[in-house]
């Protein structure tokens, strides 16, 4: 046994017509990051790394660059998304009981504008070799870990043998027995929606007296969030969820780490090289709003959307706490004039893309991790100024948000992603934590979430060194979750802080 980190990367065939990344989520347990049928699965756990308090960023940190650093990697590859890969999940606020980790899988798919790649990640002695690899990732879509052996045999009988590559349908017809749901098992096919912290009337209690604190002028925005308990009769089944969310959602993130589910349409960050990006959202219309109004339902999003005022200022108000946050670690950052309306199957938002060119002082880029350490929490998901919206958020909410609006992540060396909201199963029951927002001056609460405007260099001396919550429970099956969910009325994104890491791209960093 070593406790050097030692990866090998191989191609992998994919067909076209196997749905992309969305066909390997075929386990509950399963780890993911994909948006438009692109990203990366998951599969096992080779090592966990967890944290809690302040310094719960920084601490994973340390502790993924120094795994990384003395890696043996073998990547003929070299495309942001292969080599090392952790997938992580970290909580909101510094007082929270939720544990923050990061964790290391044994096997990896990736797929990225039509290259497949399969990556096995080892802290043993063992020899890595395409065949392996090939045959633990069919072991794991097989199901049971007894049954790796027959995978393997059945792999190399499907052209396994180191003779060319299996198909991505070969690899998947080896998955174990799929069951399926109908309504008429889910006994009346409901699910129950129950009150989480507070009732109905203790959280319209807290809405108003957030609309009061804000209107002394103490802050400017609060985004207060309540917990939903939604339980399902046959339990949840997380794979499905997750399938569910990479079909409607093609231009969210959808992602699974260690029970937390969700597809979010913002990135907190995204870091390639030395170029930072992210998609800030803020100002929301639910799509149902424009039945039955005249024009286009898109002339109505442009009006009453684009063109609201306090909208506008709820964006603003978000760009500015991205952009204020990044600037000491940026040497250029652009964003365009104007928010674009960033279209979805339930709402629309209004959304802005902001690029960062990081500052390298004496051979080192900020991480990912360091960046996040930095931005969170956004006036986004807590509130400005951050620091009073955040001890009103923990005064008026009576609940732990654990990883709510925390981020979710999955990195490699090449490249970190960085999003928020989210979705925790806990078996039989999904928490869905949903946003609302309210804005000084403007008499009503609102409900939350193209660029070319440029954020001109940034001064040598400025720089720096160095929504509602689904949850779910054990019994509960998540398979109709989506679908049962239709009905009830929420602007939001099942989404969390959830992180993709990968080693570093430059070898200095």
């Amino acid at each position: 046994m070593t406790s050097t980190l030692r990866t090998l990367t191989v191609p992998l065939d994919v067909d076209s017509s196997s749905g992309g990344l969305p066909s390997f989520l075929v386990r509950d347990d399963v780890l993911c990051w994909s948006r438009r049928e692109n990203g990366l699965v998951g599969f096992g756990e080779l090592a966990r790394f967890t944290a809690s308090g302040p310094d719960r960023f920084l601490e994973a940190d340390i502790w993924w660059r120094h795994l990384v650093i003395e890696a043996d990697v073998t990547d003929p590859l070299e495309l942001p998304g292969t080599g090392p890969v952790a997938f992580g999940s970290f909580a909101f606020s510094k007082t929270s009981d939720f544990e923050s980790r990061l964790i290391l899988p044994e096997i990896v798919v990736g797929i990225r504008d039509g290259q497949s790649w399969l990556t096995q990640l080892t802290l043993d002695d063992v020899e890595l070799t395409e065949a392996g690899a090939l045959a633990t990732l069919a072991g794991w879509l097989s199901g049971e870990s007894a049954q790796r052996e027959s995978a393997a045999g059945e792999l190399t009988a499907a052209g396994g043998s180191g003779v060319g590559h299996p198909t991505s349908s070969q690899l998947l017809s080896l998955r174990g027995p799929k069951t399926t749901t109908s309504a008429s098992q889910l006994g009346d096919g409901k699910v129950t929606l129950e009150s989480g912290s507070l009732s109905e009337a203790a959280w319209k209690q807290a809405v108003a007296d957030g609309v009061a604190e804000i209107r002394t002028g103490k802050l400017e925005k609060l985004v207060l969030a309540r917990d939903v308990v939604a339980t399902l009769p046959d339990g949840v089944n997380a794979a499905k969820v997750l399938q569910q969310l990479a079909s409607r959602y093609r231009e969210c993130w959808t992602y699974g780490v260690d029970g937390l589910v969700g597809a979010t349409p913002e990135m907190l960050i995204q870091v390639e090289g030395r170029t930072a990006q992210a998609r800030v959202l803020a100002g929301t219309l639910d799509r149902r709003d424009a039945e039955g109004v005249d024009g286009s339902p898109m002339e109505y999003a442009e009006r009453v959307l684009a063109g609201s005022e306090k909208q506008r200022h709820e964006h603003e108000i978000a760009i500015q706490s991205l952009t204020t946050q990044l600037a000491p670690f940026s040497e250029a950052m652009n964003a365009h004039s104007e928010p674009f309306i960033l279209e979805l199957p339930n709402v629309w938002h209004l959304a802005s893309d902001v690029k960062a060119e990081l500052a390298d002082i004496e051979g080192h880029v900020p991480t990912c991790l360091a960046l996040i350490n930095a931005l969170h929490p956004t006036a986004a998901v807590c509130g400005t100024p951050t620091l009073v919206a955040g001890e009103l958020i923990r005064e008026l909410e009576h609940m732990d948000r654990g990883p709510y609006a925390g981020r979710s992540d999955g990195s490699t060396p090449r490249e970190r992603r960085v999003g928020h909201r989210t979705a925790r199963r806990d078996h039989r029951e999904s928490y869905h934590r949903a946003p609302l927002c309210g804005l000084r001056d403007r008499g009503r609460l609102c409900s939350r979430r193209r660029a070319g405007r440029d954020l001109g260099k940034i001064p040598a001396d400025a720089r720096v060194a160095g929504d509602q919550q689904l949850s779910l429970k054990p019994e509960d099956s998540v398979r109709n979750l989506p679908s049962q969910l239709s009905g009830v009325r929420d602007n939001s994104h099942v989404g969390g802080l959830d992180f993709l890491l990968g080693r570093l791209s430059n070898s200095k960093t």
